[in-house]
């Protein structure tokens, strides 16, 4: 696990600032090292950026090693360029609501991942508990994608000790609705073969995205994980609507995005 690299990129803000926390918990318990990394646009900017990275490092008091890292360029494509370079596991990154680090919300929040092949946990204001991810909410629909996931939720499970609550649509035609059942049933099989503990949930079809919210809220979840079907999609970040939703929700649960890869349904290098 040494050899494992969280990147959390930071823009001296607050949320910034409980991201770092989440990187925190999480490299204690997978053994990660972390890279805080904050991207300027221009050179004269770098030697500032280093010394309050530096400062926040230092505050920051952990045994776990944290190195600052600073990037010229612009946050849309050097968060996933660098992370690529330095074969990052994951990134988190805080989220400011409407406004904040060139608003890193909604459409632009997900403009930054899809240039990314790393996952992304994505926070608010809202800390992680000691404990860690006790309770992780997974939505699967009819998306072909959307088993990609599972293998990053059950590492990330393994290591928290996690419970999963598996939420699908329901669907009202008899072809659709079998497709759903064998979704749930290569779920719940994919999580009881590594041990992990699961539920089940079927939420009405309309407005699936405000249940997935609602489900994650009665159960005191503390992770969402969903996938971003944009990315091969140029106008798939203006319009992705149920992304942004759950990544901006009101009740402010982190969310774990992952970009499909083709041709693959689980198959997971985080913390493999």
């Amino acid at each position: 696990m040494e050899n494992k690299t969280i990147i959390v990129p930071h823009d001296f803000t607050s949320v910034a600032d409980n991201a770092l926390d989440h990187a925190i918990n999480t490299a204690k318990t997978t053994g990660a090292q972390i890279i805080l990394l904050h991207v300027v646009a221009k050179e004269k900017a770098i030697a500032e950026a280093e010394e309050k990275l530096n400062a926040i490092i230092k505050n920051a008091g952990s045994d776990i090693a944290i190195k600052p890292a600073v990037r010229v360029g612009n946050i849309f494509d050097d968060i996933g360029d660098y992370a690529s370079e330095v074969k990052a596991d994951l990134i988190f990154m805080g989220t400011h609501g409407a406004t904040g680090w060139q608003h890193i919300t909604g459409s632009h929040a997900l403009k930054v991942i899809t240039h990314s092949t790393v996952p992304f946990i994505v926070v608010q204001e809202k800390g992680i508990k000691e404990t860690g991810y006790d309770d992780i909410v997974v939505p699967l629909d009819l998306n072909k994608e959307t088993k990609q996931k599972l293998a990053y939720v059950a590492n990330i499970a393994t290591y928290f000790k996690s419970r999963v609550h598996i939420i699908t649509p329901d669907e009202s035609d008899e072809f659709l609705r079998h497709q759903v059942k064998a979704n749930i049933q290569f779920a719940v099989k994919f999580f009881h073969e590594r041990g992990i503990e699961v539920t089940t949930k079927v939420a009405p079809n309309s407005g699936f995205d405000k249940e997935v919210v609602k489900h994650a809220v009665s159960l005191d979840a503390d992770l969402i994980a969903i996938m971003n079907l944009n990315r091969n999609n140029m106008l798939g970040v203006i319009t992705a609507s149920h992304e942004q939703y759950i990544l901006t929700n009101d009740a402010q649960i982190p969310t774990l995005i992952v970009n499909p890869v083709e041709g693959k349904y689980g198959s997971s290098v985080l913390f493999s």
